[in-house]
């Protein structure tokens, strides 16, 4: 139940004998401001609870599901330009406060009860690799940034619980989510997606030495506690090789497809196809491969130089009967730009258009599913 301090929504106010402007009105325009890590009307998440209207002055507290909240400027910002945009208003003042630990657990309660089963309505993207090394984090983040600037609500989720790099590529090494209750985690948001690394929950150089069991333990937390909201794409990053955490992931998601990144290298392309074999074997369908680190172009007089060699990857995708979907090149720009946490592909540069044209055959090989 939504509670409006000293609100009367059908109380109109008289101006110069003219009724101009009504809470309601105020409460209707605040609708359409959404909190962008649970993607819902900060009305509908109940954090409106006071509106004032002084003449032309309007004055809103909103109460944020905690303290500080990152995205605070947002929502701020967001609710003075909806308010602004009714007729009779001159000046808005939005009051930022914080939920009580009741509040926040009656959200958790309202969240949890309107969550649907696990990535019902979404497209899961698992991008996996035979080795490590070949850069298949790059790809996966790089994919859903452009998954993002296609249009579409992503998410990514690394499940590389003991080595974690989404934090590093996408520049949130020392964000940590937030948890309305123990089974409500609100996903970090970076560059329009939602993101959610074991990374974000320890120190960068702290190593995990951990078993089986404990990695199983937070990938079902990843699952069924992160609050993704409405997504299109789930890009999810495996941890490389064929071990259990691979295999129990494409076990609980049956309908996700699954790109393969390796190297033109034949040791590489190899030990890829290990991995390839056991998504197939599970009923996963291998929508294609990227060839990551595919050649290297000279700056100063563009000869290319197959410093991995060629023709493997070709083979393999014989093999498994699918296909090539990119070749990525290796360039300078693109540890340049990841080492900082940007990733190329906000870019239409050289560096970012590879992985926007692999996003886009994505698209097309695996339609939203609404």
């Amino acid at each position: 139940m939504i509670i409006y301090y000293n609100i009367n929504v059908n109380k109109k106010i008289p101006m110069g004998g003219i009724e101009l402007l009504t809470q309601e009105q105020v409460l209707n325009a605040l609708r359409k401001v959404y909190d962008p890590e649970i993607g819902r009307s900060i009305v509908d998440l109940d954090m409106v609870r006071n509106i004032q209207i002084e003449g032309d002055k309007v004055t809103i507290d909103i109460n944020l599901t905690v303290k500080g909240c990152p995205l605070q400027d947002t929502i701020k910002k967001d609710a003075i330009e909806e308010v602004s945009k009714l007729e009779g208003v001159s000046e808005v003042i939005v009051n930022l406060g914080s939920m009580t630990e009741e509040e926040r657990q009656n959200l958790a309660r309202k969240l949890s009860g309107g969550r649907k089963p696990i990535f019902e309505n979404t497209r899961v993207i698992v991008v996996g690799s035979g080795k490590g090394g070949v850069g298949k984090s790059t790809v996966a983040v790089n994919l859903a940034v452009a998954l993002a600037r296609l249009g579409f609500k992503v998410g990514l989720l690394d499940a590389d619980v003991l080595g974690f790099s989404v934090p590093r590529l996408l520049g949130i090494v020392d964000e940590r989510p937030y948890a309305l209750d123990e089974h409500t985690i609100l996903p970090l948001e970076r560059f329009g997606i939602k993101v959610i690394s074991m990374g974000n929950f320890t120190d960068e150089d702290t190593p995990l030495i951990w078993r089986g069991p404990l990695l199983s333990g937070v990938l079902d937390q990843f699952f069924n506690d992160v609050y993704w909201g409405e997504l299109d794409y789930l890009v999810l990053d495996l941890p490389p090789g064929t071990g259990d955490i691979p295999l129990t992931v494409m076990q609980k998601l049956p309908e996700s497809k699954f790109v393969l990144v390796t190297t033109p290298q034949a040791s590489a392309s190899h030990v890829a196809g290990r991995i390839g074999y056991m998504a197939k074997k599970v009923n996963l369908e291998v929508i294609g491969i990227v060839e990551n680190m595919s050649y290297f172009e000279c700056p100063n007089c563009h000869q290319r130089y197959n410093i991995f060699g060629e023709g493997e990857t070709e083979k393999l995708a014989q093999d498994l009967g699918t296909e090539i979907l990119v070749k990525i090149p290796m360039t300078v720009k693109v540890r340049e730009l990841s080492d900082v946490g940007i990733p190329p592909a906000l870019d239409d540069g050289p560096e970012g258009l590879p992985y926007i044209e692999l996003a886009e055959k994505v698209v097309e090989k695996v339609r939203p599913i609404k």
